[in-house]
């Protein structure tokens, strides 16, 4: 026990537990009018590939957008994408079970991708996580590595970003008009283009953890569908 508690408290776990709890996909709360200075984003980045990456190849790049034309052409990319998804979403038959809550959330959530498509240029800073190889006709194993490889590192930032008052929101819809977008940028083609995030500052005092389905709900114990005994 004592060592137990010797473990916990090495960490203030209050701060650690608010920080993975809170951060959240920022959309209609990010000040685009105030700039992010260079030495931020790379203090995060420093912070972001502290994490594990497969065979420790290393092998993430990470695309830094600042210039406004830039911004503006990679912005447009990502709203007209939105607007064909946000359509075809539109004709889906409602989940069933639904409840009102849910439904008002979920019209939050619409009302908040829509702000964000239609402002994604603004940011102050577009950050595009890449990693090198491509696995379009690869298997499963060779997916998951890779994607496995530049996810963590992402999360990482975006945790940074958060305990330094900016917010982002991880986003891929560009990725339908990806080599338009690997163009504009000079991306080679053996780099695989992971997400788009805007970054900025956030407006407000705070964020508070979402309302999620209780993790037991979620989790099978050692055979599919079967819960802890």
């Amino acid at each position: 026990m004592a060592g137990s508690r010797l473990h916990r408290g090495s960490m203030d776990l209050k701060s650690v537990d608010k920080l993975l709890t809170t951060t959240r996909a920022v959309r209609k709360r990010l000040d685009f009018d105030r700039p992010v200075a260079d030495e931020l984003i790379k203090e995060c980045l420093e912070i972001a590939i502290q994490a594990p990456t497969g065979s420790n190849a290393q092998g993430w790049q990470f695309l830094v957008i600042t210039d406004p034309a830039k911004k503006q052409q990679i912005g447009e990319l990502y709203r007209k994408s939105f607007y064909i998804y946000a359509a075809a979403s539109a004709e889906q038959p409602a989940r069933r079970g639904s409840g009102e809550e849910h439904l008002a959330q979920m019209a939050r959530v619409a009302s908040s991708a829509s702000y964000l498509a239609d402002n994604m240029g603004r940011a102050p800073v577009l950050l595009i996580p890449c990693i090198s190889g491509r696995v379009e006709n690869a298997g499963p194993m060779a997916q998951a590595g890779l994607y496995g490889s530049i996810l963590p590192a992402v999360w990482s930032f975006q945790l940074a970003l958060r305990a330094r008052g900016l917010g982002s929101s991880w986003t891929t819809l560009h990725l339908r008009y990806e080599k338009e977008a690997a163009e504009i940028l000079g991306l080679p083609e053996y780099v695989t283009q992971a997400a788009l995030l805007p970054v900025a500052y956030y407006t407000g005092t705070d964020f508070k953890p979402a309302k999620r389905v209780p993790a037991a709900q979620a989790t099978f114990w050692n055979h599919w569908g079967q819960r802890q005994p």
